[in-house]
């Protein structure tokens, strides 16, 4: 996939952990390791506004779009 979630990048500048994120988002550490791990499908914009709250950040912060190999040789 093309979207790369640097969701991770944002928690350590913030020096926020896991466990602090998902209370703060009211959703469960296995979907926020999901979102962490790049593993996501799809993302909420109401999830990404409560995640750029937190973490006081925009959504480009978080979201960046990386060219596939796949997408070069179509």
């Amino acid at each position: 996939m093309a979207i790369i979630v640097n969701l991770d990048v944002m928690m350590a500048k913030r020096k926020m952990s896991a466990t602090e994120l998902s209370k703060k988002l009211g959703i469960t550490m296995a979907n926020l390791s999901i979102l962490k791990n790049n593993k996501a499908r799809a993302v909420r914009f109401s999830t990404l506004n409560e995640i750029c709250k937190a973490l006081d950040c925009q959504p480009g912060d978080i979201l960046e779009y990386v060219e596939d190999d796949e997408e070069i040789h179509e």
